[in-house]
C-alpha cells in the first residue's frame, strides 16, 4: 500500500494535481481538466473534478484516488529525491495512481513495480 500522506502536488493556483480530475486519471488513464465549480477540499488542497459523479466517488474514498506519495515521482523517491510527478505521466500500479516525472521513470515503474517498496522506505526517511 502506497503512502498518500502529505499535501498532494499542487498547481499554480494551489489545486491538487494541477487541477486534473484524479478519478478520470486513475480509472481511465486520461488527463481531464476539472471544472472549478465541482470541487472538494481534502488534505489542504482543492481537488477539482470533471463531473459530480467523480467528485462523489472521490469524497466516498479519497485515498483510493489520491496519488501515492503525495504526487511525488516514486522512481525519484526510490533514489532518495522528492520530485513532483506530472499528471500526463501517470501510471496505475496495483490500483494506486502514481505520478512520474519523466516518460523514462514511468517506463521503469511499469517494468519494475518493486520500485514502490523502495520509494515507500525513502518516503518515510524523507519525512513525507
Amino acid at each position: 500500500m502506497a503512502a498518500v500522506a502529505g499535501a498532494p502536488v499542487a498547481g499554480a493556483a494551489g489545486e491538487a494535481v494541477g487541477g486534473m480530475d484524479v478519478v478520470s486519471l486513475r480509472d481511465s488513464g486520461r488527463t481531464v481538466g476539472g471544472d472549478g465549480s465541482i470541487s472538494t477540499h481534502w488534505k489542504g488542497r482543492d481537488w477539482i473534478f470533471a463531473n459530480e459523479a467523480n467528485r462523489a466517488a472521490f469524497e466516498a474514498n479519497p485515498r483510493a484516488y489520491a496519488p501515492g506519495f503525495g504526487g511525488n515521482c516514486p522512481v525519484k523517491l526510490s533514489e532518495g529525491q522528492k520530485q513532483p510527478g506530472r499528471p500526463d505521466l501517470a501510471i496505475v500500479v496495483s490500483g494506486t495512481l502514481y505520478l512520474t516525472s519523466t516518460a523514462g521513470a514511468r517506463d521503469r515503474l511499469a517494468a519494475d513495480p518493486g520500485i514502490i517498496a523502495i520509494a515507500a522506505e525513502q518516503w518515510k526517511r524523507l519525512g513525507r
